[in-house]
């Protein structure tokens, strides 16, 4: 019997087809991975503790793969969280959970230019959104909610500019190919190199405006089927 992750993935990828490109890769370029896993000798403490450096480092890495985007972080165990204590708290109670911090990233980043357009794949309804200042937070972030085929299901798109979370309103419907966000600079993203996190949500309980985006290793199995692989939604352009 298949999981309501599995099953949401399933009815995906047969409307997938006749979604609009949620990045314009056709005219800014196609996306290189990037691997920013606890396994990469380069990407170390020193790098990912400091913005400027960690800034340098996405973009040599574009540089050196001559792409505009890179790409990855889905399941990707991460030692960069140990960048703010926010990773070191429950997501629920905020207590302090420093037995086992959580490190376990359950979306996609896609890192590139502040400033890069975000157009609806498919119709939905805003949700909620929400500015999440703290340093490491997702910053200015929008969740839409989808239906399809009856099965109902959340997107959320962190790191946006604030100004994105200006003029909208919960129940608003954004229109397939409709421009609704952009990369945020650092002081608006969570003190990040510019990015989009993005993350496919089946159940997303009480949360409005949020919702954890890393998991504690040990509660991989549950987090990761309630957050399936988002890729799907970056295919085309």
């Amino acid at each position: 019997m298949m999981t309501s992750g599995q099953q949401l993935l399933r009815i995906l990828e047969g409307a997938a087809p006749e979604w609009h490109p949620l990045i314009q890769w056709a005219s800014l370029g196609k996306p290189e991975h990037i691997d920013l896993s606890s396994s990469n000798p380069h990407f170390t403490e020193a790098v990912y503790m400091d913005l400027d450096r960690f800034t340098d480092y996405i973009n040599r890495q574009r540089s050196e793969k001559q792409a505009a985007f890179l790409m990855g972080g889905y399941a990707e165990d991460r030692q960069m969280y140990r960048r703010s204590p926010l990773f070191d708290k429950d997501p629920f109670s905020a207590q302090e959970t420093t037995e086992e911090p959580r490190s376990l990233h359950l979306g996609i980043d896609v890192w590139g230019p502040a400033g890069t357009a975000l157009y609806a794949p498919l119709g939905g309804m805003v949700h909620s959104f929400a500015f999440h200042e703290e340093a490491g937070n997702y910053g200015a972030t929008i969740i839409l909610s989808h239906q399809l085929d009856g099965f109902g299901f959340y997107v959320l798109y962190g790191h946006l500019a604030l100004s994105d979370i200006q003029s909208i309103r919960e129940g608003q419907y954004i229109s397939r190919g409709e421009c609704f966000a952009h990369f945020g600079r650092p002081e608006e993203n969570g003190h990040w190199p510019p990015h989009l996190h993005l993350q496919l949500i089946v159940d997303i309980g009480v949360y409005e405006g949020d919702y954890p985006g890393v998991c504690k290793p040990s509660e991989a199995a549950k987090y990761l089927d309630n957050c399936p692989d988002p890729s799907i939604f970056l295919r085309k352009g």
